[in-house]
Parts: structure tokens; sequence; C-alpha cells
């Protein structure tokens, strides 16, 4: 069953309505051309483990607050020394690589369906600048897109989710949260905030403990069923 009484929707974007993982793939074919797919998907895995962990450790106190360019700027680097690049140039494309990630084939329209109904707002990791230039790249509308850098923190920090909430301006049991994280889900819900989990082909899907409001198929699924 839907969830009912929702005023606004926000939804997670790296992952959820980019495939990041293709997009950062693409990067490296492109700067480290001998790079065959099965090398190539093995980089991708050590930068998100390496921004992953990072975030981790700025959301614990461990590390002062960094934007998410520079977390992926340190990314490119080591995986530059992976795939032992050292041309400037290509090490300066691939660090940019999160501004030029596609959408999934239904985020653009999925999102101006949702968005005649009800307000939409992008919640991201990614920092102002990244989240300016990734919108635009993969045509993503929004009434309001907000950063985690305004919050100095990331995700799943309750911070992050009470920008949000702070602009919707109602009760967090009005506002959807909607990812294809688990982890992101739990961390709206333990603000109050309703959930919705997309199926994507990479993410971290629900476990067995999990209760979410809603499971769609994709973002066509969840309009249909919002």
């Amino acid at each position: 069953m839907a969830p009912t009484g929702i005023d606004v929707i926000v939804f997670d974007v790296l992952g959820t309505l980019v495939d990041e993982a293709t997009g950062l793939r693409s990067a490296i074919e492109r700067c480290a051309p001998g790079a065959d797919p099965t090398t190539a998907a093995g980089l991708v895995a050590v930068w998100q483990e390496y921004v992953a962990a990072e975030q981790e450790r700025i959301v614990a106190g461990d590390r002062a607050f960094a934007p998410s360019s520079v977390l992926d700027a340190e990314a490119a680097a080591v995986v530059a020394r992976h795939a032992g690049i050292d041309d400037p140039g290509p090490l300066q494309l691939l660090a940019a690589a999160s501004t030029r990630l596609p959408p999934w084939p239904d985020s653009a329209r999925g999102l101006a369906r949702l968005a005649e109904r009800r307000p939409v707002i992008g919640l991201s990791n990614a920092d102002r600048s990244t989240l300016l230039r990734l919108d635009a790249h993969a045509g993503l509308r929004w009434h309001l897109a907000l950063s985690a850098e305004d919050a100095a923190t990331y995700k799943p920090h309750p911070a992050v989710y009470r920008l949000a909430l702070a602009a919707a301006a109602v009760e967090p049991d009005r506002v959807l949260m909607v990812a294809a994280h688990a982890w992101d889900l739990r961390g709206a819900a333990a603000l109050g905030m309703r959930t919705a989990y997309v199926e994507r082909p990479v993410g971290d899907p629900p476990t067995g403990a999990d209760r979410f409001d809603l499971h769609a198929a994709g973002l066509a699924d969840l309009a249909d069923r919002l």
C-alpha cells in the first residue's frame, strides 16, 4: 500500500537518479585507455570505497569536513596511482567525473511526473558546485536542490535530512524520502520521515529487518503509486 498524507518528496541523487558506477567507469576508461572492463570496474570500486570511507570518517568526527569535490579529487588520485595515470590533464578530467554522471532512463520523466503533483527536493551528498553541474548534465529538474555541504557533514548524519525538513516546513511524517540505498532511508526514518526504496542495479537493498513505507521497481512505478 502506498503511503498517504505526503506533502513533499525528497530524492537522493547519486545512485538513485544517476548511474554513478557507469559514469565513473566511463571516465576511467577515457583516462586510462588500456584498462579492460574488469580492471575499470575494480577501479570504480576503489573510488567508491575511498569516498564512502572518508565520508564515514567525517560523519564520525574523525576528519574535518571536506566537500565532495575534494573527496572526488582524492579518490581520482588514488585511482590514477592504481592505473598508472600521471598526466595532469587526464587526472583533472577524472576528478570531475562526478559532474558528468548519466541519469537512469526513467529519472527525468519520473521526476517530472511527481513534480506535477507535489514539491520535489533533491538531497545529495554532492557539494553545491558538483550538484549544479550534475543536475544540468543529467537533466534533473527540481523545485529545490540541497547539498550536504550546507550541513558540513554527510548522510546519514541527521543534520543533512534536517535541511530538507526545514525547507519542507511540514511534519516529518508528511515528507517522503526516496533512495536506492537502505542506509539512506534508515537515516531518514530515524527522524520520522516516510521512506520509499527504489530498485536500481546498484545500491544498498533492504534487509529483512527493514520496514520502509514503499518499495518501487522504478520511478514510473513510484509515480503510479503516489
